[in-house]
Formats: structure tokens, C-alpha cells, sequence
């Protein structure tokens, strides 16, 4: 048997099969899940691993889930990251999901969901945030990070997308450091994301 996990996230889209053959990869959605998921389904092929045979169990997550036509069963994102935290932690925990598009707080008590919140519906402190400020400043997001641990806290007043972008190109034009302001940007994610937590932890 195959057991075969796809998260069609905004952003990016997560594939993991166990079974005759342990494969994983990521690429990124697109404009279009269906599109998406037949490219999964290909590339899948190209392992031998056929996601319509009876041998092959498929279960779909993510944004796009409701594309993933051949799927077995289809499973929100909260209760996922429920079930997967329970067996990372061993036990209650809280999960922080900065995803493309939103940022999650999940509560995990006794082995169910007992509680989550998300960010409001704007793109401030999720991944998209920080996608943008990257390709502002012409880096990829793993140097943006590695930048980040260089430097010292700059302060970034808005976490709007758009006038962080604004505010960025200010600092830079200031002769501020990048690595401080990159900083500055990572920062004010944990920050807007400690908020979250507090929210949901009452």
C-alpha cells in the first residue's frame, strides 16, 4: 500500500508518500490548484505510484484541497496540524503556523483541537509578508533569514505589506544597515504572531 498526503497551501504545495517508496517534495501552487494537482499526480506517476489504484490511499489538506479530485478523504488544515502536533509533542501543545497566507494559533488539549485563532484577513506577518520584503531587498527568504541573525533590531512600524514595503525602502535610502532592517522585519513577525498567541490563550 501507498499512503500519499498533499497540502495545496497558497503558497507553496506539499506532497509525502509512504509505502513501496518514502517520497517527498514542494513546488509551488501557482495560479491555479488544478493545475497544481495534476502536476502532483504526474510527477507521482513518474515514482509508480498511481494515486486512482485501489493500492494507493490519498488524503488531501491545504487551500486547494477540494482539487485534489482523487482524494480518499479531505482533512482541514487545523485538524492536521492537530493531529500532527499530538504526535510531535507527545501530548498538549500549541501550534504556530505562519503560512503563506494566514497565521494560525492551534490549541491542542487532550489529543483534539480544544482552541484556534487566525490573523486577521490581511497578508501582515505571514509568509507572503516576508516573500515580499525578500524580493524587495533581491534576496532569497533562506539568506533573509540568515541576514536577520546578523543584525540588530530596526524598527518597523507598520506590518501592513504594503507600507512595510514602503517603510523598508525609507530605511534603506537612510543608509540603514539591511541586515538590522531585515531584522527589524522578523521582529515584528514574532511580535504580531506573540499577539496572536495571547489572544487565543485568553
Amino acid at each position: 500500500m501507498n499512503y500519499v498526503g498533499i497540502d495545496i497551501g497558497s503558497t507553496a504545495s506539499k506532497v509525502v508518500a509512504l509505502g513501496d517508496k518514502n517520497i517527498e517534495f514542494v513546488l509551488p501552487t501557482g495560479w491555479s490548484s488544478k493545475e497544481t494537482v495534476d502536476e502532483i499526480k504526474n510527477r507521482l506517476l513518474s515514482y509508480e505510484i498511481d494515486v486512482c489504484d485501489d493500492n494507493t490511499k490519498v488524503v488531501a489538506t491545504g487551500y486547494g484541497r477540494i482539487s485534489v479530485d482523487f482524494a480518499d478523504k479531505i482533512i482541514t488544515e487545523i485538524t492536521c496540524h492537530g493531529k500532527g502536533g499530538t504526535e510531535i509533542a507527545k501530548g498538549d501543545c500549541t501550534i504556530i503556523d505562519i503560512g503563506g497566507q494566514d497565521t494560525k494559533v492551534i490549541i491542542v488539549e487532550n489529543n483534539f483541537v480544544s482552541d484556534f485563532i487566525m490573523n486577521d484577513k490581511c497578508s501582515a506577518g505571514t509568509g507572503k509578508f516576508i516573500e515580499v520584503m525578500a524580493n524587495r531587498l533581491g534576496v532569497t527568504i533562506d539568506e533573509l533569514f540568515d541576514m536577520a541573525k546578523k543584525g540588530e533590531t530596526v524598527k518597523i512600524s507598520s506590518l501592513c505589506t504594503v507600507f512595510a514595503e514602503s517603510e523598508v525602502v525609507s530605511l534603506i535610502a537612510q543608509n540603514k544597515e539591511v541586515d538590522d532592517i531585515v531584522h527589524g522585519l522578523n521582529k515584528a513577525v514574532a511580535v504580531k504572531t506573540k499577539a496572536l498567541v495571547k489572544r487565543v490563550n485568553g
